[in-house]
């Protein structure tokens, strides 16, 4: 038999090529920044391949106050994520943050006689449990159920197929202002994009920081912003109460502005450059040069002067957090810590300065289960628009067409009005 020759190239293995995954975008539109993160999303994996961010101009306490402002900053963002990932942007997942949202929990009930429950009667009723009386400006942007009960049966997760006489479940309700939900709209349609899915910042950031292990086990997420520290506490693997609170990075650095008498963007680099949680951990003779306004010469002030400025409003807005908590009777349920994210999170020895308040364990919180560019959202700071992609890719079937979401409302609505 003849020998078969065989090629160099038949001799190295084949490389199995990947199907590509669907696209799917977070839009980030915080009060200091816009963050755009494109993620290649696959049934197991989710890869970031592009990522734009912008200065935000038009936000305040993330309420959009100048819509053509705004409108800039997020084309700015996009176009930097287009070029990064390749591709044109379109459909975006939106997260919106503000102290006019509110969180409550709320029941519902029905009536199963016997037989057994169908995927109607979860609708059925987790309609029973939305349908509650909430304020006229007011509109529900999320509806989470935490749990079910089959007559006396309870902390069931999904009661498909079980058998009863009535069907009772918990779901956490969000709601937001129409007017503010509906100028976020228009700012991403002013700037050529279709809003998927709007979504609660701190819902967002735990998809993209918190472990299934910390959920289960009790965890908070403390997400501290710009404008903005939104609080998001999970039980038993579900969430149980959010909060927003109407203070963040941004009121630490109008304070040095304010006290060290030197312009905002100066005092926004002194706070990343020498700022500081805990002020005893600042050397008493550490002086740095302070920028003033008008042509003057910089001034001289120690290190210890500026952190404890910071650290003031950061203990404010902290113990504002664990009194929310205990207000919520939900602190002593709390047994896997806090975890924090946003920008403001990168301030040196923020964890310590946390422990001591809330007299539990905390760690600051970096976006994971991810792959891809990962190097370029390695950062607290891109937690919600990363969290986005995720969130967006495990509800994107739910969302996509469907007119019966928040979103498809929205469209509905401004449709009329126009």
């Amino acid at each position: 038999m003849d020998d078969i020759a065989i090629t160099p190239e038949e001799m190295e293995p084949q490389e199995e090529t990947r199907e590509p995954g669907d696209l799917v975008v977070g839009l980030d539109i915080g009060t200091t920044k816009i963050c755009c993160v494109v993620g290649e999303v696959f049934d197991d994996a989710v890869d970031i391949i592009g990522v734009g961010t912008a200065p935000s101009v038009g936000l305040k306490k993330g309420v959009v106050v100048n819509i053509e402002a705004t409108v800039k900053s997020i084309r700015q963002a996009v176009a930097q994520a287009e070029e990064s990932a390749g591709c044109e942007l379109h459909d975006v997942y939106v997260g919106i943050a503000g102290n006019h949202i509110k969180g409550f929990n709320s029941p519902g009930i029905i009536a199963i006689n016997g037989r057994e429950i169908r995927e109607s009667d979860v609708e059925d009723v987790i309609v029973a449990a939305r349908t509650v009386k909430i304020s006229e400006n007011q509109q529900i942007i999320h509806v989470l159920p935490q749990e079910y009960m089959v007559d006396d049966h309870t902390e069931i997760q999904n009661p498909l197929g079980m058998t009863g006489v009535r069907l009772v479940t918990n779901v956490h309700i969000v709601t937001a202002d129409m007017a503010a939900v509906h100028n976020l709209y228009t700012c991403c349609q002013k700037a050529g994009l279709d809003v998927a899915d709007m979504v609660l910042e701190s819902i967002a950031s735990a998809h993209a920081t918190l472990r299934p292990d910390e959920m289960e086990l009790g965890v908070a997420l403390i997400d501290i912003g710009g404008g903005t520290t939104d609080l998001a506490v999970f039980c038993d693997g579900t969430i149980r109460h959010t909060t927003e609170i109407g203070l963040g990075g941004h009121n630490l650095t109008n304070d040095l502005s304010v006290g060290l008498r030197t312009p905002l963007q100066d005092a926004e680099r002194l706070k990343e450059d020498f700022g500081c949680a805990i002020s005893s951990l600042i050397k008493p003779n550490h002086v740095v040069d302070v920028p003033t306004v008008g042509n003057r010469e910089p001034r001289k002030v120690t290190q210890k002067v500026l952190v404890d400025i910071l650290q003031a409003r950061m203990v404010e807005i902290l113990e504002m957090v664990n009194q929310d908590l205990i207000n919520s009777g939900l602190k002593n349920k709390i047994n896997g810590g806090i975890v924090i994210t946003g920008g403001t999170a990168l301030l040196a020895n923020i964890a310590d300065l946390a422990e001591q308040i809330f007299d539990l364990p905390v760690r600051v919180g970096y976006p994971a289960q991810i792959g891809g560019k990962v190097e370029e959202v390695n950062t607290p700071r891109c937690t919600t628009g990363v969290g986005l992609v995720i969130y967006g890719r495990q509800h994107q079937a739910d969302h996509r067409y469907s007119d019966s979401t928040m979103v498809g409302r929205m469209k509905d609505w401004i449709r009329k009005i126009m």
